[in-house]
Parts: C-alpha cells; structure tokens; sequence
C-alpha cells in the first residue's frame, strides 16, 4: 500500500482514457463474437477521478487527486477518509451525470446502463448542510434514503437517453428506483429480495464468481483478501430456490483488476474458473456433473497449453483443515477436489515424490517441524505444485480455527 501522496511532475505511469475510437472499436470486436458491453459509470462513490477534475462536485470542499494507492477508506463500513462520492444534493452532480451519460448512451449500444452504487461512504454526506436540508426538502429518514434520491434521479437521466438502468445490490437500500435492475454481488440475498420484488436480476455473488479472488491454498498465491476454489465455483447456481427464474437474467463471474499485475496473471485467475461460471450460467443444473466437469476441464487444459494461455492448476492442489487434538498437537486433515490424486508429504525438509509416505489419516505435526511439504501424484506422474507450508502457519490456523 503506497501511503505518499504523488509528485505531480512525475511521469505517469497508469491511467488514461477511451477515445469515441477506442470504444466503437471495442464495441464492434464485442459484436463480431457476440457480445454486447455493459458499460459501468458508477456513481455516486468510486468517483475520486471525476472529483480531481470537478472537485465542486463534491460534499467535502477541497482539492482531490487521483489517488494512487493511499488508505481513503476503512473496513468494515465502508468510511471515507477522504470523500470519494458526488453530492446527492448538488444540482450540478446531475447536470455532469446527464452529459456523461449521454456520451455512454450513444457509444454504447446495449440496453442497459451501469450505475454502479456500491461502497458509497455516507459519514462525510452526514455532516453536510446541504445533505441536511436536501433531507429535510424530501422528506428523506436516513442516508440510505438519500441514496436512493441519487439513484431514483439518475434512473430518469438513464432512461431519457433511451436505457435501462442496472447496479449493485446497494440500490436497494433506502427503496429501489422503479424500473431497477439489481446486480447481486453481497452474495444473492440482494438479488432475491429484488427479484421477489419483480425486479430483473443478475446474480455475481462473492461466494461463488469473483476471480480476483485466490484460487489456491493463501501460501500458493499472490495474497488477496479470500478464497475461491474451483470446485466452489462450480456449484453457482444464478437462479436460487424459491425465485421466479423469469426475473433472473444471468450470472456474472467478476474479476477487478486492481490487484492484477498483467495479462499474464489476469489469464491465470480466470481459468480454468471462468469455464466453471460458463458452465453454470449456461447448462441446465440437472446436467451439471463435477466428475465430468473436471475432464472436461483438462481437455481445455491441452488446448490452453497449445495456445501459451496461462492458467491454474490449483484444482489438483490440496485443502488443508487445521486444528488442535486433545493433546494440544497440531492436526492436519487433507482432502482434493478432484479424485483419484494421492499427496504424498515430508517433515524433514527434503522434497516429497511418489516414494514418499502418502497421505491416509489426518497429519500430527511432529514438535521439531519446520515445513509440511506436500506434492499430489495421479497415475505415478505429479499433478500439482509442491506446497511447502510452515508449520508456524499452520499454528496460526488451529488457534484461528479455535475460536
């Protein structure tokens, strides 16, 4: 986490624009295969670039700049450090939005608009006087309300260019635009109250589809904040019981990419998952088969290995459970996500093949270990990566897993 602010004489390094060329090239390549872009202003938080530009857009007066890396929010909340949302009460914020949005109309040429409205930071809204009579003006009980006066205005602004306007699970709070339709990404209980609501739905839950997520055990992968493993992945279901399925779209798999390095990392983290998300999104649920799934994965594998595509093989990996036994010694309990793989281990530093002991009953980690390492076999030749865990890691795990 970079905590200085930058030196504005420095080169830039990051960011930039589309021009109207970049997207209606965009867009074709998307049409000849297919695909329509859903394109995503969000609004009104994550909007630290326009306030660098139009700071007066803003609650909190002040000058902003991109920011490149500073800590401006806490968690959970969120709470803004530094003001990152457009002022719900400041008539110029819909003025800027209606030409913003009258550029994004035009270029792009798919139904909806994304409005974005997740992770607003109400406590600098709180203190606002203009917040205040704004509330008071319309009646509005809480922030969340006041919200819900943003995204009901810019509902209007979206659908007199002729769209329909989408966003995160947020926009339910404080009551939900007339014609919204909600993106669930706090796992589907916001996408089934809207849909119970007789709201169109797009499922994107945390749970099962953000590829940004590690795929891996946390000591084989760039860190993140959580995991997601394949076989997790595959279990989304986007139409969840008890929901009319006519008001469910789809599903979407998401991977933000403000944590990946380049093309090369971005290809490792969506496959082989974003085959998962196709396959759930696409096949009856009655068919879908891990077994078969898992097969079919490793055929795409060959495939991916002829085109020099990056991607995971994290599937062939083991899980670990750690805990204490009754003696107070760490216990290691093993499992794969897919069959037929044999983990073979050591304690004594020395790297494991198929001629070391293999794993039968959950693990005592001997007192004077240093390293579990481990490494899965299929069929005499190896599956996965070595996995060199520190027994103080798995240390701290029991006494997580104990509390």
């Amino acid at each position: 986490m970079n905590t200085t602010k930058p030196d504005l004489s420095e080169p830039k390094s990051y960011g930039g624009f589309y021009t109207h060329e970049d997207i209606k090239e965009l867009v074709q390549y998307a049409k000849d295969r297919f695909v329509n872009i859903l394109p995503e202003i969000d609004v009104p938080g994550h909007s630290m670039a326009a306030l660098a530009s139009y700071p007066e857009l803003s609650c909190t007066p002040g000058a902003y700049q991109v920011n490149v890396g500073e800590k401006f929010m806490e968690w959970p909340g969120p709470r803004a450090l530094i003001d990152n949302n457009l002022c719900a009460a400041n008539e110029k914020v819909y003025e800027f939005l209606d030409k913003v949005f009258t550029e994004v109309a035009q270029l792009f040429p798919f139904e909806y608009i994304h409005m974005g409205g997740d992770e607003a930071a109400k406590n600098l809204w709180e203190k606002n006087a203009a917040i205040k009579t704004l509330m008071q003006k319309e009646g509005l009980k809480d922030l969340h309300e006041v919200q819900s006066y943003f995204v009901k205005r810019v509902e209007k602004i979206i659908q007199s260019k002729g769209k329909k306007l989408m966003g995160w699970d947020e926009i339910l709070e404080g009551g939900l635009a007339p014609n919204a339709t909600v993106m669930s990404w706090r796992g589907m209980k916001g996408g089934i109250q809207a849909a119970k609501m007789g709201h169109k739905v797009v499922m994107s839950p945390t749970d099962f589809v953000y590829l940004d997520y590690m795929q891996g055990d946390p000591i084989t992968e760039p860190l993140v904040y959580a995991s997601l493993r394949l076989n997790q992945t595959y279990k989304f279901d986007p139409v969840p019981a008890g929901v009319d399925a006519k008001f469910i779209l789809g599903g979407q798999g998401n991977l933000w990419t403000e944590q990946i390095q380049n093309l090369r990392a971005l290809q490792y983290m969506t496959w082989p998952r974003g085959l998962a998300i196709a396959e759930s999104v696409w096949s009856p649920k009655e068919k879908k088969d891990w077994g078969s799934f898992v097969q079919r994965v490793e055929k795409q594998m060959e495939r991916m290995d002829i085109q020099q595509v990056k991607y995971a093989r994290t599937m062939y990996e083991p899980v670990f459970i750690t805990s204490y036994d009754k003696d107070k010694n760490i216990k290691v309990e093993l499992s794969t996500e897919v069959q037929g793989m044999d983990i073979h281990y050591s304690f004594d530093e020395s790297h494991p093949d198929q001629f070391y002991p293999k794993y039968t009953v959950p693990l005592i980690i001997p007192k004077d270990a240093l390293h579990l390492k481990l490494i899965t076999y299929r069929d005499g030749k190896p599956a996965g990566r070595q996995i060199n865990m520190p027994v103080e890691e798995l240390k701290k795990r029991a006494e997580r897993n104990k509390k």
